[in-house]
């Protein structure tokens, strides 16, 4: 084939969509839309309508430049049909779009970026792993980045005295309090580019092309970088003083507590990491936002969201088949559709009705609500994996099988996490308001008002008693099955109840 003398053409992915994806690039650029991705799984509603406007409106901004196309297929035919010359992309995010992209590579002349998006690069994080003489840690990684990023620093040493202020940052929620009383998060305004993607989305729909859980609309999320800064600069001025304390903390009438949701467009490529970092950390220098609250959203950012993608690609491809535990139970269809009217357990019931109308809900839901039941049940890791990916606005495949299969499921046998990250309803009862209103006991684990999770936590630890007898986080909660009198009588009751509705 002959080809251009021109500029290379750089191919943008549907999360590349911030100006680090271009960097110096003053060529033309390629994006593509494909149906067939959405037509492969069942997506949640608003997270396709979340993509695609966040696609089109960067087709919008970039004009002539841009060479939009909208596909029935995949990306593969689009590329080849637009290499009249040189081609580049920055390295993608996902193991399958980087088998597309080598091998595309191979055929056509097309040169692989590194990864942007990031604070810690490849390579460093390969020379700190090479480094390390035990497992991988990592509040390890996340000090050593503060200290190679110069943030929130005194001298050498952590700003406020310390590395981690996550003690401070584990407070339940207020007594009697139906909210944190902040104002709410900055909400983007709907425009003709999200009604032409709604309408798409109905006719795909209609005509059986696609299909869909949740519930779509009206837009919560950013879908243009200037949207984002916006939501950004909102968090900051008027929720992250509050983040801190009540982090770990739920309450049914504020879904959004002191969170910033803003995993949503940095994982859309619209904002970059270091620059969200910094402006938390001048509202600590001002004296606008406490300590424990700017670290404590810090190390989210640059240490929990790095190290997870890191060890995405460190961990290699087949680290998402783990199944240590030997989980194999299908995922109910009551819990796959997201029907929170199935179940009477109330934190059960409302989680799944929160993701079912947002596509979201902040990390002690998705942790010790969700996955924790899903580990409890002994659900297929590989399908639960699916499952976060398809129904969370901010899933993405390097997101969600580190996140899943290691902190949430133990499905790594504890390279990720120590120790599974389960519990009974007294740490629901704690944490959260959902017990009040719930007609199961936390209390009990036994009879027709057994809480699912305190019934659930001891059945889990019965069946792995073995592994877990000689992990030292661990022992002590194993010794207590001994203590229970009623240990045959609960073991009996949880597998009849098997992965029927609580």
């Amino acid at each position: 084939m002959a080809k251009s003398a021109g500029p290379p053409v750089r191919w943008l992915f549907g999360d590349q969509l911030g100006p680090h994806f271009l960097d110096d690039h003053r060529g033309p650029v390629l994006m593509v839309e494909s149906r067939a991705v959405l037509a492969r799984r069942r997506f949640h509603r608003a997270k396709a309508h979340l993509l695609l406007s966040a696609m089109r409106h960067r087709a919008r901004e970039l004009g002539d430049r841009l060479t939009y196309v909208r596909a029935d297929g995949g990306y593969a035919d689009v590329v080849r049909q637009h290499a009249a010359g040189p081609l580049e992309v920055v390295h993608p995010t996902s193991y399958a779009a980087l088998g597309l992209v080598t091998r595309l590579a191979e055929q056509l002349d097309l040169t692989i970026h590194d990864p942007r998006g990031f604070a810690t690069s490849r390579a460093d994080f390969d020379r700190w792993a090479a480094g390390r003489k035990g497992r991988l840690l990592m509040e390890d990684f996340y000090r050593r980045a503060r200290l190679a990023h110069g943030v929130l620093l005194d001298g050498d040493g952590p700003a406020g005295g310390r590395w981690n202020f996550d003690h401070e940052n584990r407070e339940p929620p207020p007594a009697g309090a139906a909210g944190l009383g902040l104002a709410e998060p900055w909400w983007p305004e709907e425009d003709e580019v999200d009604e032409e993607v709604r309408a798409d989305l109905d006719r795909w729909e209609r005509d059986g092309a696609v299909a869909f859980i949740g519930r779509d609309g009206p837009r919560r999320f950013p879908a243009t970088r200037r949207q984002a800064l916006a939501a950004l600069d909102h968090f900051i001025a008027h929720r992250l003083p509050a983040f801190g304390a009540h982090e770990d903390a739920v309450l049914e009438g504020d879904p959004w507590m002191a969170h910033s949701l803003v995993s949503v467009p940095l994982n859309l490529g619209l904002l970059e990491p270091l620059e969200v970092v910094h402006k938390a950390e001048e509202a600590y220098l001002s004296g606008a936002a406490p300590i424990a609250s700017v670290e404590g959203f810090v190390r989210q950012v640059i240490g929990w969201r790095d190290y997870v993608w890191h060890l995405y690609w460190h961990l290699g491809e087949p680290y998402r088949r783990r199944n240590e535990l030997a989980a194999r139970d299908r995922i109910p269809r009551w819990f796959a559709e997201l029907d929170g009217a199935a179940t009477d357990a109330r934190c059960l019931s409302h989680t799944l009705d929160q993701v079912a109308e947002h596509g979201w809900v902040h990390h002690i839901p998705r942790l010790m609500v969700l996955g924790s039941y899903a580990m409890q049940r002994g659900w297929s890791p590989t399908q639960v994996t699916d499952w976060f990916h398809r129904a969370f606005v901010d899933g993405y495949d390097w997101v969600m099988v580190p996140n899943v299969v290691g902190m949430s499921q133990h499905a790594d046998g504890g390279v990720l996490a120590t120790k599974p990250y389960t519990s009974g309803g007294a740490y629901l009862n704690k944490m959260t308001d959902h017990c009040g209103s719930c007609r199961f006991d936390p209390r009990k684990r036994v009879g027709e008002d057994a809480c699912p999770f305190s019934a659930g936590y001891w059945w889990f630890l019965d069946r792995h008693r073995d592994r877990f007898a000689g992990n030292h986080r661990m022992a002590q909660a194993v010794r207590g099955l001994d203590r229970l009198t009623d240990l045959e009588e609960l073991v009996t009751q949880e597998e009849a109840r098997g992965n029927r509705a609580p």
